[in-house]
C-alpha cells in the first residue's frame, strides 16, 4: 500500500478514507489465506445472505465476523473468510411475487422458464448490491472464492447428495401430511410455520345416534366434519363409558362413523368429546394411523373444499359458514363460543396454513440427527454461549421426518423422473369414493406409508436419464418440484470448499473453524449444516457455534418492512463512518444477547475515531518538532514492541503505561479467543481515551527527551493494531500516515 503523507486534516473524514482503503486491501491480495501460507488455517464460512434485497441491519453483525478474520490473520494464521449468497428459494419467489404484483401481474402468467429467467435476472441485481454493502463495512472477505447456491458447480453438488441418500434409503417420496400454503402454492417443514394465538369459536355440534340422541362434540373447524372419520372421547371419561364402540351420523352429510376411545383427548376440552379429521390435523392423522382409520381429503391446494358435492368450490371460511348456517337449521348446533385458538401460519405470507396429504420427498431424519446430538455431547462441536445448547437438543429430539420438496420455480430442481408410459395416470384414486376414502394423490401407496420405489423414480446426479429402466423409452418426466432452501444451505460449509476455484481448500479449511451466525438460525440452519456434514463427509462441518443477537430498533422492537422500522446499515455508514458503526455494534453487548440500535452509541463511536485520529496528529507534530534527523527517522520508522521498549524507559510513567499497556494486550487477546467482543471494545475505548489521551499523552507533551516520544510512538501503534479488528479503516489510515510497513492489516499481533 501506499504511505499517506501528514495529517492535514483536523478532522477524521470517513468518506474520503474507507472506499480508497478497502480497494487497496482488495488490490493488494490482503484477503486470500494465501498471505500467510505457513500459519495454520482458520475458517469462517459467511452465511450467506438471500439474493432477493438489500443487506438489513442485523447483516451488521458480521462485524463480529471480521474482527475475528483480522486477529487470526494479523497472528498468523491462513485466515480464510469465503463469501456467499443464498438464491433464498420461497423467500425470493414470495417477495418477486409481490413486484409482479404491484405490475398487475401473478407468477400464474408466465410459463416456467420464464418465471425463472425473470427471477435470476431480479437476484442478479441484487448480489451486486449485497456485496457493495459488505464492502461498505470494511468486511475483508476473500470475494476471489465467492459462490452462489444456483452455481453450476454448487448444484452438482446439491443434487449429488440428494442421489446419495436416495440410493442409501435416507430419502423417500411418500403421501403424507403436510403444512401447505394455499396463498403460495406450496407446502413447508415445520420449521416454517409460525404458531399464533387468535380469538376463534368454539362450536357445540351434535352428532345423532342411528337409534336416537345425539352425542355432543366440541370443535373450531365445523367445515371439515365432512371429512370426518370417528368421533373420540377419552377411555377414563365415564360419561361416555357405554357409548364407546356405537355408531353416529356426520351431520349434513349423514354418513356413518364410529366412536372411539384415545388418550389424546383431553375431558377438559369442550364436551370431553371431539370430532377426527385425519387429512386437515396432524394429531387426528397420527390417532387414526393408530386406529387404522380412512384418510377422507377435503381441502385441495387452491384453498377450496372438494369431494363433498354440498361444499365443493368454496373458501374454508365459505364452508364454515355455510356448515354452521345448515346445523342451525337442522338444529344440530348447541352453541357458540368464543375460544383462544392457535394457529398454524406461514412465516411469509402470514395466511393460515392447511394440513393437506400430499405426495411429497422426505428426509429420514432419525439416524441424522442421533449423530448431530452426539457431536456437541463429546464435546467436538461447542456452541457458544452455552445455554444454546440445550435448544439444540430439544430441536433435533423433536425432529421429524423433513420434507424437503417446494411446489415452487425458483430454485435447485429434484433430480428425479418419472416415465409417463409406465405410470401414465397422474391422479389415481387410493380406497373408492368419499364415503370410504378420498383422492389424495396420484399413487395407490396408503397415506402415510414410505415410498422408495426405485421403479418408478428415476434419480440422478442432475442430468436427464437416456431412457425408463423399465421400458426402454424416452417419455420421461422431472419432478417439477424444487428442493427446500435449507436442503441446499444446509451443505453450504463443504459445497463451497469442495466447489472452490483453488484445489485444496476443502483438504485444507474443512471443518471450519467457526460457524458464526445469528440465534435464531440455530434451528433452520446450524442443526441441519450438522446433520448433513456428518453425512456427506464423515466430519463436522465447523468446530464452533458462535451465536449473535440480533439487532432491534431504537425502541427494542424486531425490525422488519411491514412495521416500516427497518434501518439500512449503509446510511449509518454514510452518516457516521464503518468504524464507528462497527464499534456501537461490539460495544457493550454482550455475545448471543440483542440489542437496541442506539444512535447515542453510534454517536459515541464516531467521536472515539475522532479521539483517535487527533492522538495520532499530535503524536506526528511532536514528531515534527526534533531536530536530530537521525533520531527523527528512527522514529518515524519505528513499531517497537514492548520487551524492547523497556530498555528506553527513563520516567515511572513510562514503565507504568508500558506495564499497562503489556496488560491490555493479553486481556483483549484472551477477550478475543473467548469470544468476549464487547470486553475487549470496552477495555480499548477505557484505555485509549481515559489512560493514554488524557493522562499519557498530557505528560508526555510536556517532555523534551527523545527516548519518551519512541515510547509513546510505539505503544499508539500497539494501541492501533489491538483496535484494528473492530476499527480497520482509521487503523489503517493512521498507520500509513505514519509510514510502517505496507498494510496494519497483515502486521504482526502485539505479543
Amino acid at each position: 500500500m501506499c504511505a499517506k503523507i501528514g495529517f492535514v486534516d483536523k478532522v477524521y473524514k470517513h468518506k474520503d478514507v474507507e472506499e480508497k482503503i478497502y480497494k487497496e486491501w482488495e488490490k493488494s491480495g490482503y484477503f486470500k489465506p494465501e498471505i500467510n501460507p505457513k500459519g495454520k488455517p482458520y475458517c469462517i464460512i459467511l452465511p450467506p445472505p438471500n439474493a432477493n434485497g438489500a443487506l438489513h441491519f442485523g447483516h451488521a453483525m458480521f462485524t463480529v465476523e471480521d474482527i475475528l478474520i483480522r486477529y487470526h490473520r494479523m497472528k498468523g494464521f491462513q485466515a480464510l473468510w469465503l463469501p456467499g449468497a443464498d438464491h433464498a428459494g420461497i423467500e425470493t419467489q414470495f417477495v418477486f411475487e409481490k413486484k409482479l404484483k404491484a405490475l398487475g401481474k401473478s407468477r400464474l402468467d408466465f410459463d416456467r422458464e420464464t418465471l425463472y429467467k425473470m427471477i435470476y435476472e431480479y437476484t442478479e441485481d441484487h448480489r451486486g448490491g449485497i456485496e457493495k454493502q459488505l464492502r461498505k463495512l470494511g468486511f475483508s472477505l476473500d470475494w476471489s472464492r465467492e459462490k452462489y447456491t444456483l452455481d453450476p458447480d454448487i448444484i452438482k453438488i446439491i443434487q449429488g447428495t440428494f442421489k446419495k441418500m436416495y440410493d442409501d434409503g435416507l430419502i423417500y417420496r411418500a403421501y403424507k401430511l403436510v403444512n401447505y400454503c394455499t396463498f403460495d402454492g406450496t407446502s413447508f417443514s415445520d420449521l416454517e410455520v409460525i404458531n399464533v394465538e387468535r380469538e376463534g369459536t368454539l362450536y357445540y355440534i351434535k352428532f345423532p345416534f342411528k337409534d336416537g340422541g345425539f352425542i355432543t362434540i366440541a370443535t373450531t373447524r365445523p367445515e371439515t366434519l365432512v371429512g370426518d372419520v370417528a368421533v373420540m372421547v377419552n377411555p377414563k371419561d365415564k360419561r361416555y363409558k357405554e357409548l364407546v364402540g356405537k355408531q353416529v351420523i356426520i351431520p349434513i352429510v349423514n354418513r356413518v362413523i364410529p366412536i372411539i376411545t384415545d388418550e389424546y383427548v383431553d375431558m377438559k376440552f369442550g364436551t370431553g368429546a371431539v370430532k377426527l379429521t385425519p387429512s386437515h390435523d396432524f394429531n387426528d392423522f397420527e390417532i387414526a394411523k393408530k386406529h387404522n382409520l380412512k384418510f377422507p381429503a377435503i381441502i385441495g391446494e387452491d384453498g377450496k373444499i372438494k369431494n363433498t358435492k354440498i361444499l365443493d368450490g368454496l373458501y374454508v371460511k365459505q364452508a364454515r359458514e355455510k356448515v354452521v348456517e345448515v346445523l342451525k337449521d337442522k338444529n344440530l348446533l348447541e352453541k357458540e363460543e368464543r375460544h383462544k385458538m392457535i394457529l398454524r401460519t406461514c412465516y411469509k405470507c402470514k395466511n393460515v396454513l392447511e394440513s393437506l396429504p400430499l405426495e411429497q420427498w422426505f428426509v429420514k431424519v432419525e439416524s441424522l440427527k442421533e449423530k448431530a446430538i452426539s457431536v456437541v455431547k463429546k464435546g467436538d462441536i461447542k456452541i457458544t454461549p452455552s445455554n444454546f445448547e440445550n435448544i439444540y437438543f430439544q430441536w433435533l429430539g423433536s425432529l421429524r421426518d423433513w420434507n424437503i420438496s417446494r411446489q415452487i420455480v425458483w430454485g435447485i430442481r429434484i433430480p428425479a423422473w418419472k416415465c409417463l408410459h409406465c405410470h401414465p395416470d397422474r391422479a389415481k384414486r387410493v380406497e373408492g369414493s368419499l364415503s370410504t376414502a378420498a383422492v389424495v394423490g396420484d399413487s395407490s401407496t396408503p397415506l402415510g406409508f414410505a415410498q422408495n420405489d426405485k421403479n418408478e423414480w428415476i434419480v440422478t446426479h442432475g442430468e436427464k436419464p437416456k431412457k425408463c429402466l423399465q421400458c426402454g423409452l424416452t417419455n420421461l418426466e422431472q419432478d417439477s418440484d424444487t428442493f427446500d432452501t435449507w436442503f441446499s444451505s444446509a451443505q453450504w460449509p463443504f459445497a463451497t470448499l469442495r466447489a472452490s476455484p483453488y484445489k485444496g481448500d476443502f483438504e485444507m479449511f474443512y471443518p471450519t473453524t467457526i460457524m458464526e451466525t445469528g440465534y435464531d438460525l440455530l434451528k433452520a440452519w446450524v442443526s441441519r449444516m450438522v446433520m448433513m456434514g456428518l453425512y456427506a463427509t464423515d466430519k463436522v462441518p465447523f468446530k464452533t457455534v458462535l451465536f449473535h443477537g440480533l439487532v432491534n430498533d431504537p425502541y427494542g422492537k424486531k425490525m422488519s418492512k411491514s412495521k416500516g422500522n427497518v434501518v439500512n446499515p449503509l446510511e449509518l455508514v454514510d452518516q457516521y463512518g464503518a468504524d464507528a458503526v462497527r464499534f456501537a455494534l461490539i460495544y457493550g453487548n454482550a455475545t448471543g444477547n440483542d440489542q437496541a440500535l442506539s444512535y447515542p452509541k453510534l454517536d459515541s463511536a464516531r467521536k472515539f475515531t475522532n479521539k483517535l485520529w487527533n492522538m495520532a496528529r499530535f503524536i506526528e507534530m511532536q514528531k515534527s518538532k526534533i531536530k536530530n534527523q537521525k533520531y527523527n527517522s528512527k522514529v518515524k520508522n519505528n513499531n517497537l514492541a514492548i520487551e524492547q521498549l523497556n530498555n528506553l524507559t527513563q520516567h515511572e510513567n513510562d514503565k507504568e503505561m508500558i506495564k499497562k499497556t503489556e496488560m491490555l494486550v493479553k486481556e483483549v487477546s484472551k477477550d478475543l479467543n473467548n469470544y468476549n467482543f464487547n470486553f475487549a471494545a470496552e477495555k480499548l475505548y477505557d484505555f485509549a481515551w481515559h489512560e493514554f489521551a488524557d493522562k499519557y499523552i498530557e505528560d508526555v507533551k510536556n517532555r523534551t527527551d527523545k527516548n519518551s516520544f519512541i515510547i509513546l510512538n510505539s505503544l499508539f501503534i500497539i494501541l492501533l493494531k489491538l483496535l484494528h479488528p473492530f476499527m480497520p479503516f482509521i487503523t489503517e489510515e493512521i498507520y500509513q500516515r505514519f509510514k510502517f510497513g505496507e498494510s496494519i492489516m497483515v502486521s504482526n499481533w502485539p505479543e
